[in-house]
């Protein structure tokens, strides 16, 4: 393409951004408490994407710089000391399971609502961003079968049998199906159930029990690597970070080089496609296209049998199932578009080559829908860190403590959110343009294969803001 050509195309998407931009505030829902983000900033966060992405493939990423990035060793952590995150994850593990089974069964006063769905699945990939994969070393369900290998390895070290060998077909499978299920009781499950903190502690359960099992089969290592979902999915957010640990070591690297070590083996593509479809369709589900589609859904499973309330959970099923095969379909359709430069591959090969260019869009949907929850609600760590159970102790002194809603205004959260789908899907383009110049030989075609992945990351951040916009009536 030549620097004209690229010159027009550049100025025919920007027009095309700034007309869209007004009409993507039609469609308007009130679903959370946020303020609807200003138009003008919606169209320059769109046009913004658009700018850097050409700029980046055109003139300012003419050689791969991410691949093979060194490290530098920081710090050497004593083996005595790796006991110690993994026992305090166990004890915070007990602790929330304790609250939720013993405490009173209010949404607000208990701790393990709370720390379910605003300090572990928010705020544990947040921080993962800014220090790095520290979830591993507190994991608590890879420290109990650590502890579990070691005293079987010297109670009966002749009759423990060797562990499986992890099936390649089974990939990341595992973590994709778990991250469906735990979305689907976010998302689709009657609030009233997924927030009750008996029914969480109980979920709580089965789930480390499904970890040991599956790492008494295949080995602590194997299982948490592959198929653990949360341990997979905060160490894929984990790598975007310039700390790097790993065996009692922690290493400094390029910001985003680890995505580039991430092995694109089954289930990596559908368990990133499941991480945005899910947040999307979380944004999705208050605004009126969907609420209006789900209820119709409803009305059809209705006259199947099904009560008011399965109805709904069925509708919610079946718009997230759907959500999530459209962000794949996308994903699949900048793939097939690469193959049209370069016939050498298959669509898989390319798709799991690519895969690692999703993590900073499925960071960037989380962070940016989530972001006022962890500001605002994450407060109430504070206060029930004193009360957990909601039985009024003061363990601490600081259960009388309130949430400060003023911590952060509207504007405030309107800027974090949009900077962080810019900047996400920049991420995720120059990720997938530094791959291509390893992949395809020739520079210019691993530049014309990025075209494709540009609309990509354009049509990601579209409906991102979309979402946004829409859903802060």
């Amino acid at each position: 393409m030549t620097r004209r050509s690229a010159g027009l195309a550049v100025g025919a998407a920007l027009a095309a951004a700034l007309l869209a931009a007004p009409d993507a505030f039609a469609h308007g829902f009130v679903g959370r408490e946020d303020l609807p983000i200003p138009r003008w900033l919606f169209g320059w966060a769109a046009t913004a994407v658009l700018v850097v992405s050409f700029v980046a493939l055109a003139v300012l990423w003419p050689k791969a710089q991410l691949e093979g990035a060194k490290e530098r060793t920081l710090v050497r952590v004593p083996k005595a000391l790796e006991i110690l995150p993994g026992a305090l994850g166990v004890a915070l593990f007990a602790i929330v399971v304790w609250a939720g089974f013993s405490g009173t069964q209010s949404t607000q006063a208990n701790l393990a609502p709370t720390f379910v769905w605003v300090l572990f699945w928010v705020g544990v990939p947040v921080l993962s961003f800014f220090i790095g994969d520290w979830f591993r070393a507190v994991n608590p369900w890879r420290a109990v079968g650590r502890a579990g290998g070691w005293v079987a390895k010297r109670v009966a070290p002749q009759s423990l049998p060797e562990p499986l060998a992890y099936p390649d077909k089974l990939g990341r499978w595992p973590a994709a199906v778990g991250i469906v299920v735990l979305a689907w009781i976010e998302l689709a499950v009657p609030q009233a159930s997924r927030n009750d903190p008996s029914v969480l502690a109980w979920l709580i359960l089965a789930y480390g029990a499904t970890m040991l099992v599956g790492m008494a089969m295949y080995g602590v290592e194997q299982w948490t690597r592959n198929a653990d979902p949360f341990a997979v999915y905060f160490r894929f957010v984990g790598s975007m970070s310039p700390l790097h640990w790993e065996g009692g070591t922690i290493r400094l690297r390029k910001p985003f080089t680890g995505l580039t070590q991430i092995r694109g083996i089954p289930g990596t593509v559908a368990l990133l496609a499941v991480l945005i479809g899910s947040t999307t369709f979380d944004g999705l589900s208050g605004n009126d296209f969907w609420t209006e589609r789900a209820l119709d859904i409803a009305d059809v499973l209705e006259g199947l049998g099904l009560s008011d309330t399965r109805a709904l959970t069925g509708a919610d099923t079946v718009g997230l199932l759907l959500t999530i095969l459209a962000c794949a379909g996308l994903f699949w359709l900048g793939v097939l578009g690469m193959r049209t430069v370069d016939q050498r591959f298959t669509p898989i090969e390319l798709a799991r080559r690519f895969a690692h260019s999703l993590v900073p869009i499925a960071f960037a949907y989380v962070l940016a829908h989530y972001f006022s929850l962890l500001a605002y609600q994450g407060q109430a760590a504070v206060y029930l860190a004193s009360d957990p159970r909601g039985r009024g102790t003061d363990l601490f002194g600081t259960a009388t403590e309130t949430i400060n809603y003023e911590i952060v205004g509207a504007n405030g959260i309107w800027y974090v959110q949009v900077a962080a789908l810019v900047i996400g899907h920049v991420a995720g383009l120059v990720l997938a343009h530094d791959r291509a110049l390893v992949v395809f030989s020739d520079v210019k075609r691993a530049t014309r294969s990025q075209y494709w992945m540009l609309a990509v990351m354009v049509a990601f951040t579209s409906l991102g803001l979309w979402l946004l916009s829409s859903s802060n009536g």
